[in-house]
């Protein structure tokens, strides 16, 4: 198996598993219906530990745009290959949607919530600010490439690393996928959301475009800057680029800083009027 089918595979398998699990906890009629956030984040968990599990040793298993290229970054991973990788987990990714799809054929007819059809395929915010979700996403990514760098520094029991990882996962989702429903990899954020465009999905509304740019731009900022981070931290490796993205997440801090105290001000203002 070559490294491209290798990141194909590995992210359909992924997003079988990682959709799947929200179609049977969103969908109407599925068995698992409302069973909740900790199953999500749990089927999300696995659905990693699976993917690495099959392919890691003919692709090293990133599966994830902003995994890529924050092991590029910091030197660990060829830029003439990135390219090549993020093709092939996008590929993955649209064809894992499809499957998904495919699987609760007859729900998304019994499903009248064109929210929760949407969620299925990607990500949205619980509230809406983009500057606040902006910095949600990069959070949640920097803890990603962070952790993987210091998981990879250890030496576990031979064959459990992968399933490590998936618990990395359920972490970060128990703890920070709250606000955006975590999707800390635009490979699993846009592909399926392409699908959800083109797919005959009956009553499936809009594919929110507007949102879709934080899901990709958070997640390679984050990653970027935990691996990084890592390097400067834990190796005491600075660079040019870790000061660049430092200065870059603290404006994005400041941003959302800014966007939420003007939200809440708003807020005030319309509460104050109706009283």
């Amino acid at each position: 198996m070559s490294a491209f089918l290798g990141e194909l595979i590995g992210t359909m398998i992924l997003i079988v598993f990682g959709g799947g699990v929200v179609g049977g906890v969103v969908l109407k009629k599925s068995k698992a219906e409302n069973s909740g956030w900790i199953v999500i984040t749990m089927g999300w968990g696995l659905a990693v530990a699976m993917a690495v599990y099959a392919v890691g040793q003919f692709s090293g298993a990133h599966l994830n745009p902003a995994v890529t290229i924050g092991l590029a970054a910091i030197g660990s991973f060829p830029w003439s290959d990135v390219p090549t990788y993020i093709i092939a987990q996008m590929i993955g990714a649209f064809i894992g949607a499809v499957i998904v799809y495919l699987h609760y054929l007859p729900h998304w007819q019994a499903t009248d919530d064109q929210g929760a059809k949407l969620a299925v395929f990607s990500t949205d915010p619980a509230i809406k600010n983009p500057a606040a979700n902006l910095l949600s996403e990069v959070i949640g990514t920097f803890i990603l490439l962070l952790g993987l760098l210091a998981l990879g520094a250890n030496k576990f029991a031979e064959g459990m690393n992968p399933f490590i990882v998936g618990f990395l996962i359920v972490a970060i989702g128990l703890s920070l996928g709250g606000t955006t429903g975590y999707a800390i990899n635009p490979a699993r954020d846009l592909g399926p959301r392409i699908a959800h465009f083109i797919l005959p999905i009956p009553g499936k509304g809009s594919s929110n475009w507007g949102y879709a740019w934080i899901p990709v731009v958070g997640p390679i900022i984050g990653g970027t800057y935990g691996a990084l981070f890592y390097k400067w931290a834990f190796e005491g490796v600075s660079t040019s680029a870790f000061w660049i993205f430092t200065i870059v997440v603290a404006a994005i801090v400041v941003a959302a800083l800014v966007s939420n105290k003007e939200q809440s001000l708003n807020v005030y203002k319309k509460t104050k009027a109706t009283l």
